[in-house]
């Protein structure tokens, strides 16, 4: 399911596309290398193309009464306005895009978490926020998945970010073709994942679909996916995911063993604990999916919201939120 159509990522071009860090040095990132068939990325260095050399004295952000400025500390240039311009011209041109992944803690791209110094860069670093082009991303698309590299190595983190991505991705592919059936076939076959994330927003959306007020399809679309990314924007509880596993969970017991049912039951646990990624519970239903050839669950997303070859990547990171 999650294979019918491939996100488009905008992504730091230093992650394995390019050397183009400030040391000429290039990112090898495992996730990335995995995410790569199953994506569109668009790479891009913010840093190069403002004309800054490779290699090239760093810069970082400084505060000073509130502004924020983009400096190289080594030659004392500010690169603020061509920074400004260029995420103002490259963001406004982009077209279409499904999400964000970006270079940890870098002064132009890092979404969060990046070091602001005071004015002079005397000291050390007095406050941490995004960098100039992460900052941006987030502004100008606060709907979409936006990530570093460095977060994702957290499975919870990863999981929902491939969720999202693909979900929104599967919507674009779903309201392009501008017919109502398409926008009530995306709704029936993503219900348990919506119940998952958000029930309240799962009830909005089944009324949109429903469409009392007999709005045009393309009234509909805008205001549907607006709500789908309110709905997908924050990480599902685990007591919500265990709610529809459980739910799943009654289409099979009657006919699985006690062992299987108590194996599955040990697997929610650990889940609950934080001790191994949701996508390896839903493997357990996956297969039970395929042994009894169960129609319904094999058309919800929720079973398939990504590449399966994504779920389990090697995780340095615990399964709770950084």
């Amino acid at each position: 399911m999650a294979g019918d159509i491939k996100p488009v990522v905008v992504i730091s071009k230093c992650l394995g596309f390019e050397h183009c860090r400030w040391n000429g040095e290039i990112i090898n990132d495992e996730f990335v290398d995995k995410l790569a068939p199953h994506v569109d990325f668009k790479a891009v260095c913010p840093e190069k193309e403002i004309g800054l050399g490779v290699p090239r004295d760093p810069i970082h952000i400084e505060s000073s009464r509130g502004e924020l400025s983009l400096v190289q500390p080594a030659t004392g240039r500010d690169v603020t306005r061509e920074m400004l311009s260029f995420c103002e011209t490259f963001l406004g041109a982009l077209g279409t895009v499904d999400g964000f992944l970006l270079k940890a803690r870098s002064p132009s791209c890092g979404p969060g978490d990046v070091k602001i110094y005071p004015a002079g860069g005397k000291s050390g670093a007095m406050d941490k926020g995004p960098g100039f082009f992460g900052g941006a991303v987030l502004a100008a698309f606060p709907d979409l998945a936006v990530e570093s590299e460095g977060r994702l190595k957290n499975f919870r983190i990863r999981e929902h970010f491939l969720t999202r991505l693909f979900a929104m991705a599967r919507f674009r592919a779903a309201a392009r073709s501008g017919a109502m059936r398409d926008l009530v076939d995306f709704q029936a076959s993503n219900k348990l994942l919506l119940m998952a994330y958000n029930q309240s927003e799962l009830k909005l959306l089944g009324r949109i679909v429903a469409n009392s007020e007999r709005l045009k399809v393309k009234e509909l679309i805008p205001l549907y996916r607006d709500h789908l990314a309110r709905a997908l924007s924050k990480t599902p509880r685990y007591t919500s995911n265990i709610n529809v596993l459980m739910h799943a969970l009654g289409y099979f017991s009657k006919d699985i063993a006690p062992r299987e049912k108590g194996y599955f039951l040990e697997a929610l646990e650990r889940y609950r604990a934080g001790n191994i990624p949701l996508s390896a519970v839903i493997s357990i239903v996956n297969s039970w999916i395929v042994r009894f050839d169960q129609s319904y669950l094999r058309q919800q997303s929720y079973f398939y919201p990504y590449p399966e070859e994504l779920a389990f990547i090697s995780d340095s990171g615990k399964g709770r939120d950084l």
